[in-house]
């Protein structure tokens, strides 16, 4: 019965203990930790590039990761910037936290606070290019949009109604006072070696985050919480989580604090 009881009682610790490394090291593909955190299904996973059909909707899936994935290369006539979609929805828009592109579609129709009224998928893609990319709307009919909006879907399959997506929008942060000057100093030791001391970025990997080929001042990245909140969560990018939110802040103040270029009025509406 002793010996019995000192069996069982190993084999609970032995339990307890793999239990508790897996939960320190967040290994997201043990399965009793998986189900824990996705009860009823298994966490989403991107599709695989491999699996883009043949044919012309394949030509459009692939023709609209290159769009997202290098705008400037590849709709240089509608953007004079150096952004690309991915600058704000980081990894090709899969990126939990970096206001990623999974599950987008069915979100729409919705009510969009700055313009105030109802938009379309397009009309936000629309937004992205007027102000994050500083330049020109798309032809709403137009290759490009019909690639944009292709590849987005795309990236929704399997739809995470069915495996669970953790990570949408931003991270919320609380209302902080920046300190540009020390932002400043924050920026020149962990942020400079990728965007570089003068912010202007190493194509096509680090966008730049002032001056004239960067986002505009009517950019949602122009906005104290949501720059802040991106830095927070996304950034450095292979230090992830190394700031603070008052970090953040202090480097988004730094970062606001430069000169970029004016929106466009005519495109408010967007």
């Amino acid at each position: 019965m002793k010996r019995r009881t000192n069996i069982t009682l190993i084999a609970t610790i032995a339990v307890v203990y793999v239990t508790a490394i897996a939960l320190s090291l967040h290994v997201h593909n043990f399965s009793l930790l998986d189900l824990w955190q996705h009860p009823g299904s298994a966490a989403w996973k991107p599709p695989n590039f491999a699996s883009i059909p043949y044919g012309p909707h394949g030509d459009s899936i692939r023709r609209g990761a290159l769009l997202f994935n290098e705008t400037p290369l590849y709709a240089s006539q509608y953007t004079p910037s150096k952004m690309s979609c991915t600058s704000c929805h980081a990894e090709g828009g899969i990126q939990p936290y970096a206001s990623p592109m999974v599950g987008l579609p069915p979100l729409f129709p919705m009510f969009n606070e700055r313009a105030g009224h109802m938009i379309t998928m397009k009309d936000r893609i629309q937004e992205c290019f007027v102000r994050s990319e500083n330049g020109t709307p798309l032809s709403y009919t137009g290759l490009e949009m019909q690639a944009l909006v292709d590849y987005i879907t795309w990236l929704s399959e399997p739809q995470p109604n069915r495996r669970r997506f953790i990570g949408r929008g931003l991270i919320k942060l609380p209302a902080l006072t920046p300190d540009p000057q020390h932002g400043a100093q924050i920026f020149a030791a962990q942020c400079s070696g990728c965007h570089g001391a003068d912010g202007q970025g190493r194509l096509p990997q680090f966008p730049p985050l002032w001056g004239p080929q960067s986002f505009n001042d009517g950019a949602g990245m122009n906005t104290l919480p949501k720059l802040a909140a991106f830095i927070q969560h996304n950034m450095p990018q292979n230090r992830m989580g190394i700031l603070s939110p008052q970090d953040a802040y202090d480097v988004a103040g730094f970062v606001h604090a430069q000169l970029r270029p004016a929106f466009n009025p005519a495109y408010k509406h967007f």
